[in-house]
């Protein structure tokens, strides 16, 4: 999600809008993207300073995803790539919030930036914490199932965002009142519990609620409801989100 054009949360396509007069008729993206013969190294010439602000959302997600990989090669009963996991993620969140600043404070924001914020999204808030939930011990096989719902819900939440944010009613100023569902940057309440859940132990066997329907197919940790109740809220078209 992103802020980009002017509002005060994040979300992905609110920095579509671009530069008006001369500036943007003679922006440096739109002439190399659209350029026949761009040159070498055209897409990071391209780049504006908000995206790659951007890029480093989405490097904090990757290196979330890496480390909670790394906690299951671990040593059982050592934590410490598990935090490094779980602590990537609000740093994702801060460079989420930053690159609108920057876009709104150099007065440029572009359709490719609006791209790439909701493709980082997607990996910092979307397949991180899922990954780190399946890391803790939530791996059966409807546990990946209903992980995989949550990851493709962020993901339809993002699309449907980018195609009909010119459609929620806005203010005198421009501002969009309301997010249609949750943002996606809001699964960092699940990763906060997730950290609780660290810091007292409660991982592997000892996940909150245990297991139910062992030894079925549908074997499952109730905990793992959080994230397809979270992942329902957030393609939920009716349940307004007001925009601070």
């Amino acid at each position: 999600m992103s802020k980009r054009a002017g509002t005060g949360m994040p979300n992905g396509a609110e920095k579509a809008s671009k530069p008006s007069g001369k500036e943007g008729s003679q922006d440096k993206q739109a002439r190399l993207l659209s350029s026949p013969n761009p040159g070498h190294f055209s897409m990071i010439r391209a780049y504006h300073l908000a995206d790659l602000i951007t890029l480093m959302n989405g490097f904090c997600g990757v290196m979330s995803i890496m480390s909670s990989m790394r906690y299951l090669i671990s040593p059982r009963g050592q934590t410490a790539d598990i935090w490094i996991a779980l602590g990537f993620m609000p740093f994702g969140l801060f460079f989420d919030f930053f690159d609108g600043k920057v876009a709104r404070w150099r007065n440029k924001s572009s359709l490719m930036g609006q791209e790439l914020d909701s493709l980082a999204d997607l990996i910092s808030f979307g397949c991180a914490p899922a990954m780190c939930a399946f890391a803790l011990g939530m791996r059966t096989y409807l546990d990946q199932f209903l992980l995989t719902c949550f990851v493709l819900s962020g993901l339809a939440r993002l699309a449907r965002f980018n195609v009909t944010t010119g459609n929620v009613p806005k203010d005198a100023s421009g501002k969009a009142a309301y997010f249609e569902g949750l943002p996606i940057p809001t699964s960092l309440s699940i990763a906060a519990l997730m950290a609780f859940w660290v810091s007292q132990g409660w991982v592997e066997e000892s996940i909150p609620l245990g297991t139910i329907m062992q030894g079925t197919l549908l074997e499952m940790h109730p905990v793992v409801g959080l994230f397809l109740a979270h992942g329902c809220c957030m393609v939920s078209k009716t349940l307004h989100v007001p925009k601070p």
